[in-house]
């Protein structure tokens, strides 16, 4: 009789217990319960299974543990009744606060908070080699102020007697962990330079790839928005293409880049980005500078907004705020109001476009509006003409011929080194001048 093999069984998912709290000095678009929503949807794609969730409104946090002496306690007691093995706060908390919660949690509870548990799930998800770069440097930056925690039993053994640990005679002298934590801290240091140098190098590369585009004077085009919103099934479905595309957080954080065809005979290149979120840790923003410059130098943006979610407007304005933040929000945007279909009643979708200025309703899912879009893209790059005052040097001739050929010039003055020009010129050129606006070149001259 032949014996029967057993199937492979994923291993148990951990048990997580979140904490929400609300700091009246504060500031943050989602509601409470909004963003622990979301942090509920995180742990799962981290591949946690959450078991409670407490709530606490503070005027400003615990100098010691965050949250108040008695949340503590209680929050121990729930994590205790829940048999929870990691307790996840929505807030980003600082070293001390996670030194000192774990202790008072005990040794078989880990305390995580959104960062890192933001971090976890980039590091599931990065597959290219940039990738994997851009999340360990965000990984070491983030974990190398929280070191001191993981040697503190090697510091309590250090020292002998009743003084301190590590102390003779009145002497400070370091300890073996001491010693360990400074080994580890000029080892991290190291790789966190190493890194930003392999970074750059691959800044430069997507600079000289950037550049090798813009010659070829077909215009970028960048899909931004809130993770989960539906950029890649947009690019998949305007590009029939074949991008990861699954319904989770961050499924996708690697750019990807396909053309496009556009009404009139006209071509762009649509490049699929990183999905943003609230409370973007400030460590994954500055690792994945030289993807974010892809959003930073594209000449439309097309803002994807998933209108069939709750919260869909705070969500929108996280993406608006965060496009401030990296230098963005110059870019001419065109708001895609994704997820038509899911809407009770679809007719909603041109009402709930009022709100949003410079919109169109689809649906990627199921391609509906793509051609409304594929035409307001075209009408964006091709027949919107931008204000704009440049002083472009001589030896931009290829610049100066093009603005005359493609733009409106209403004013333009010869200066020794170079031309002043005000006109108008189409929205996909705007990024080529934006070097050269007025007030970097004339000044220069002035003052020699």
């Amino acid at each position: 009789m032949a014996k029967r093999i057993p199937e492979p069984t994923n291993p148990p998912r951990e048990r997580a217990f979140l904490v929400g709290v609300e700091l009246f000095q504060e500031k943050s678009l989602l509601t409470l319960d909004d963003s622990l929503s979301e942090l509920v949807l995180l742990a799962d794609t981290a591949g946690l299974d959450v078991v409670g969730e407490m709530t606490q409104k503070l005027d400003k946090p615990n100098p010691q543990s965050f949250i108040g002496s008695g949340k503590v306690e209680e929050l121990k007691a729930l994590a205790e009744e829940t048999l929870a093995q990691v307790v996840i706060f929505d807030s980003e908390l600082n070293p001390r606060h996670q030194r000192n919660l774990e202790t008072l949690m005990g040794p078989n509870v880990r305390v995580l908070d959104r960062t890192a548990l933001i971090l976890d799930i980039f590091a599931q998800h990065a597959n290219t080699s940039e990738g994997m770069l851009q999340v360990e440097l965000a990984q070491l930056e983030y974990y190398l102020p929280r070191l001191t925690r993981q040697w503190t039993h090697l510091a309590r053994q250090a020292g002998g007697g009743g003084g301190r640990s590590g102390s003779v005679g009145g002497v400070g002298l370091r300890g073996p962990g001491e010693t360990q934590l400074e080994i580890d801290k000029r080892e991290i240091g190291r790789k966190i330079m190493q890194l930003k140098k392999e970074l750059e190098k691959v800044r430069a590369h997507r600079e000289r790839y950037r550049a090798q585009r813009k010659r070829s004077r077909i215009p970028t085009v960048a899909l931004v928005g809130y993770t989960n919103a539906g950029k890649s099934t947009l690019l998949n479905r305007m590009a029939k293409s074949d991008v990861l595309a699954a319904d989770q957080l961050f499924a996708t954080l690697d750019p990807t880049t396909r053309r496009v065809e556009l009404p009139g005979g006209y071509a762009v290149l649509l490049t699929d980005t990183v999905g943003f979120i609230q409370k973007l840790p400030t460590t994954l923003v500055a690792a994945f500078r030289a993807t974010l410059e892809e959003i930073a130098e594209a000449d439309l943006l097309l803002h994807i907004v998933d209108i069939s979610h709750p919260s869909a407007m705070a969500q929108y304005q996280s993406v608006q705020e965060t496009l401030k933040d990296i230098e963005a929000s110059h870019i001419p945007v065109v708001a895609v109001l994704n997820k038509s279909d899911r809407l009770q009643d679809p007719s909603l979708a041109e009402e709930i476009a009022r709100q949003y200025p410079h919109s169109v309703a689809v649906s990627a899912l199921k391609g509906i509006g793509l051609a409304e879009l594929r035409q307001l893209m075209q009408i964006e790059l091709y027949e919107t003409y931008i204000p704009i005052e440049i002083y472009l040097p001589y030896q931009q001739g290829q610049l100066i011929s093009q603005f005359h050929e493609a733009g409106q010039v209403e004013r333009i003055e010869h200066t020794r080194g170079g031309v002043k020009i005000q006109g108008r010129i189409p929205g996909r050129l705007v990024a080529q001048f934006r070097d050269f606006e007025k007030s970097q070149g004339p000044q220069q001259e002035e003052d020699e």
